[in-house]
């Protein structure tokens, strides 16, 4: 059974891998050397909570996700939704977020209806 360090590890990789970030654009957005995201991605350094909590923004999950206490499953259309916008630029991704919270408030708005 992994350790909780390991296991912490394993889903860190995943969810960059998932969003299509290499390591260095990942310690580029952290500010910190590339060769602490490879040590954190296979355990052979813990992860520092401030650590935790700029990956889990950066990777767009909660941080109980990481620690094992909270599972936020995504259906088919959400993980294939999340991989395009991860292909997207940053401006690009910017609109992307105005135009979904424009249609929350849509949906809100009919359903008060």
């Amino acid at each position: 059974m992994p350790s909780n360090r390991e296991s912490i590890a394993a889903k860190l990789k995943d969810a960059r891998e998932y969003l299509g970030l290499s390591q260095q654009e990942v310690a580029d957005a952290l500010k910190i050397p590339r060769s602490a995201i490879s040590l954190l991605e296979t355990a052979q350094r813990g992860v520092e909570s401030t650590e935790l909590q700029a990956l889990a923004r950066l990777y767009r999950r909660p941080i109980g996700y990481f620690t094992g206490e909270e599972v936020e499953p995504l259906g088919g259309d959400v993980a294939m939704l999340a991989k395009q916008v991860a292909q997207l630029s940053e401006g690009d991704r910017n609109e992307l977020l105005r135009f979904s919270e424009y249609l929350v408030q849509r949906s809100k708005a009919d359903a008060s209806k």
